[in-house]
Parts: C-alpha cells; structure tokens; sequence
C-alpha cells in the first residue's frame, strides 16, 4: 500500500484540443483526517492506474505564508489558526467561539500546516495560470477567494461558478459589491439546508448589482433537469459577460446516493457541466469541495480528469491498491441514483430560468477595467531536476510516489508532447482542477 504524506502533486498534461494542462493533488496523511484526505488517495489511486499520469508533470507545491492569508482574512485570525491546537485548545475558549472554529471545522493537528498546503497550491495555480501554464488548492482559509484576488491582476473579469450542492456563500460574499467578479451557484436551497443563504434574489449590491446570480434548486433533481438549466444558464452568463478567467468549483457532494447530499446527479452528469464550461475555451481554474461517500468521489474527479485531458477510459476499473473500496459493481460509472423524487418541476425550473435572464438584462456588457502597473507575482518559480525519464513509468515507482513529492519535482511527459514544452510562452489559455484539496490548470 502507498504510504502518502502531507504533499501536494502537481500534475502538468497536455490534451488534443488544448495544448496544456496542470493539476495538483494535495495528499493529507491519515485515514481518520476530519478533511477526508482518504478520497484523495483513492482518486489518486485510480488516476495513476488508468495511466492519466503519463502525460503529466509532478511539481513540489508551495506553502502559503501568513502573509499571503491576509490578503483576505484577518491577522487575529490567521494567528488563531498558526496557534491553535487539540493540545492547548482549552485554553482559546474565547477565540474558538469568536472564530466558529469547533464542530463542521475542528481543531486537529497540524491545522495551519493544512491551511498553508491548500492555500498554497490554489495561490500557485492562480499565479501560473495568469502566466498562462499552471495549477493547484481546500474551509478554514477562503484559499478560492485569495486566488480569485490574485487571477484579477491579469484578468478585468473573473466568473465564479459553484455546482457544488452547498450555497457558495463565502465567495459570494467577498465580492458582492463589484462587478469585477460574477458568482454562480447552483445549490440546494430550503428547509434549513446548511449554509440557509443563495437565494435567486440575492443579486449583489451597489457595483455588484446584479453581478451575483443564485439558483436554488430542490431534492432530487436529475441529470436531465440539471443539464436543462445549467447549459442555458450558463452559456447566456457567459455571452453577457465575456469572462477573461473563469473558477468552476466542482463538490461532488451534488452527486446522487451522497451522505450529506439530495440532489440526483449520476457521475457522467457531473462530468456535463464540466466538459460544458471547458468548452468555452476560456482560462479556466476547477476547484473540487463537497463529496463525503468516497469512492463515488474518486469515481467522479477520476472521470473529469479523462475529460479534461480528453482521454477516454474504460468503465471496468483497473486494480489498484484500493479496489476492494468499489465493491460490488468495480465500475467508474455504477448506478448512484436514489429513491428521492425529483421536486424540480418544469414550471419551477422554468421560472427560475426566467428569473436569471431577466437579471442579466440588467448587466452591462463585458463591464471595462483598466489595469495598471500590475503588481509583482507572489511567487517565483525555477524548475528543479528532472529524474531519469526511463524510470517515470515503472511498477516500481508506484509505490514510491510519496518519496518523489518530498524531494524533486517529478516531470512526467509522453514522447509525442515533450517538444512542446520549450514553447509554454505562447499558451494563452488555462485550467485549473482541484479534487477537494486538489487543483489542475488547464491551458488552450
């Protein structure tokens, strides 16, 4: 069995149509982590065993410092966060509650060390792909936030899109009043559903009137009604807005027979709105988030990372060191349907549909921003040693994998794309995937 320690893979992979992908993997150790890194090894698992690693490049991740925190959150905070722990916790009684640090995001150790690895990774995907190459990034840091900041140095206007099936409040918070980012969320909303806000007339407020569109949906709907909704929905966003970046965050929590969820999607339908919203060939940065049953969450951000790469695989999954978890089907695509009724009507989806465009009349088109004396990148970055590319594809170094994040950066490309890699400067597109506490970039 593969023993992974608290590293981040950064995956770099080129696809047919789009010339330059990244993707980075961050890699918490221990099964009983309240942040359900055992996903992430299964996704990595089922990754590295169809073969989707061999048209990528692994790099060593960045680590976020306090600084780089407090360009959204507060230095009390972050201090709480780089202190605290299950040892001394007692004795930030105070802090706890002024924070909402304690149940749905305790205290565990090496807390800030986590917060510093995500936020890190998504910091470093966002610089990368507004240098149009690169990847990476998880709820104690808004890491999402903090690289939305850093993509609109380079971009007038970022769109946000949230399929995730928990409201995307906290984004849609920090940028409600300008029109330099537009936030979409499609969420279950209702009947006290955590977190209680993304209602449709949530809209945005002063220059951000309008700028934030919500659509609450209720239990059950299925991939059909969703697709009927998102496709329009967001290709009309799209046409009014004329994004320059776009963030997709992708929880697979939205997929059906989900622990915490109630929505009725299948795994391919997952993948639709992905591969619609890759379709634009605009920069794009795919974050993951919710999606607590988890083997149907690797099943899920292993199939979109064969769309994002355009590489197709087998519905029979390879054996792997965790293939005993995908009992009793061992399929990507088993059937994650529920008994819940689809409470989505026609006539309600239709009128949220109409509720949304008649919004987006509101909106100036392509709102202009002038950016001037860009500021410096928070990183800098030089390529360290490649290994030898005879041993990149060995059985051997399957199980060597941790030991290769600790101590290089781990190139990895097929013969027929390697030229390719003196010519980065030209790529001007980008996409970025993230599976929870992961992120890849993607570039056109």
């Amino acid at each position: 069995m593969v023993s992974f320690s608290r590293f981040l893979l950064h995956v770099q992979c080129y696809s047919p149509s789009f010339d330059f992908m990244q993707c980075f993997f961050p890699l918490p150790e221990g099964a009983g982590h309240p942040m359900k890194p055992h996903r992430l090894s299964l996704t990595h698992s089922l990754v590295l065993h169809y073969g989707l690693y061999k048209k990528m490049m692994v790099f060593k991740p960045y680590k976020a410092s306090q600084h780089d925190m407090c360009r959204f959150h507060s230095e009390d905070y972050i201090d709480f966060l780089q202190k605290v722990s299950p040892n001394n916790m007692q004795g930030f009684t105070k802090s706890l509650n002024a924070f909402n640090v304690g149940d749905d995001c305790p205290v565990f150790p090496g807390l800030f060390e986590f917060c510093s690895r995500y936020t890190g990774a998504s910091l470093q995907g966002a610089t990368q792909l507004n240098h149009k190459v690169a990847a990476s990034g998880f709820c104690y840091v808004n890491d999402i936030v903090i690289s939305i900041l850093e993509l609109l140095k380079y971009h007038p206007r970022v769109l946000y899109i949230d399929i995730d099936i928990h409201h995307g409040d906290g984004v849609q918070e920090a940028f409600y009043l300008t029109d330099r980012v537009m936030t979409v969320s499609f969420h279950k909303y209702g009947n006290y559903f955590f977190p209680g806000t993304g209602d449709m007339y949530e809209v945005g407020a002063e220059s951000g009137r309008y700028y934030c569109l919500n659509v609450p949906l209720r239990d059950g709907i299925d991939d059909q009604s969703y697709r009927q909704l998102f496709q329009p929905v967001i290709k009309q966003v799209v046409d009014f807005y004329q994004p320059t970046c776009i963030v997709l965050q992708c929880g697979a929590d939205s997929l059906g027979c989900d622990r915490l969820g109630c929505f009725n999607l299948s795994i391919r339908g997952h993948g639709e709105c992905v591969e619609f919203v890759k379709g634009f060939k605009i920069p794009l940065l795919v974050l993951g988030g919710g999606g607590y049953t988890v083997r149907n969450v690797a099943r899920c951000w292993t199939y979109e990372t064969s769309l994002l790469l355009e590489e197709s695989i087998s519905d029979e999954l390879p054996y792997s060191e965790y293939f005993e978890y995908f009992a009793p089907d061992f399929t990507l695509h088993p059937d994650v349907s529920t008994r819940i009724e689809n409470q989505n009507s026609r006539q309600y989806l239709d009128q949220i549909r109409q509720t949304v465009f008649e919004n987006l009349k509101m909106l100036n088109h392509a709102p202009s921003v002038q950016i001037h004396d860009v500021p410096s990148d928070l990183l800098s970055y030089e390529r360290g040693d490649e290994p030898d590319p005879d041993e990149r594809g060995s059985e051997d170094n399957y199980s060597r994998w941790g030991k290769f994040y600790s101590s290089w950066l781990w190139v990895v490309l097929n013969d027929d794309t390697s030229a390719k890699c003196s010519v980065k400067s030209k790529y001007s597109g980008g996409f970025i995937y993230q599976t929870c506490l992961s992120r890849m970039i993607y570039n056109k």
